[in-house]
């Protein structure tokens, strides 16, 4: 089952429980310099797509509509749900200098390490 939880926001933040999400598929890559993620949400645009980190816990939620149609609907497969998937984060990880942007349904996330973390090269006197 893809169902991850249900899950709703009201006005002041906290969180109620009846929106259900879906978990998408999901790539995690590894470079010198940090990690790259790229989380499909097919259906959602920038301006549907909420990400935050709270606890060492980055938190990706999009949200997707159906477009409507004019006339009678016979057959869809596409349905309107809406994702949301959750990643624990290392704390090599500089979580102030992640960077987002989506493209085609994929989510695409810089997750650069911390200078401290980075190989660095000593220099011999």
């Amino acid at each position: 089952m893809n169902t991850l939880v249900r899950e709703n926001r009201s006005s002041n933040g906290e969180r109620q429980a009846t929106e259900q999400f879906i978990a998408p598929a999901a790539a995690v890559l590894e470079n010198a310099d940090g990690y790259t993620l790229e989380v499909e949400m097919p259906g959602v645009s920038k301006e549907n797509l909420e990400m935050w980190v709270e606890n060492n816990e980055l938190t990706i939620l999009g949200r997707r509509a159906i477009p409507s149609v004019e006339g009678t609907l016979i057959h869809r497969e596409s349905r309107p749900e809406n994702f949301r998937r959750s990643f624990e984060i290392d704390p090599s990880i500089d979580a102030a200098k992640i960077s987002a942007k989506i493209e085609q349904g994929v989510v695409t996330l810089i997750l650069p390490k911390a200078e401290q973390v980075k190989p660095r090269k000593i220099a011999v006197a």
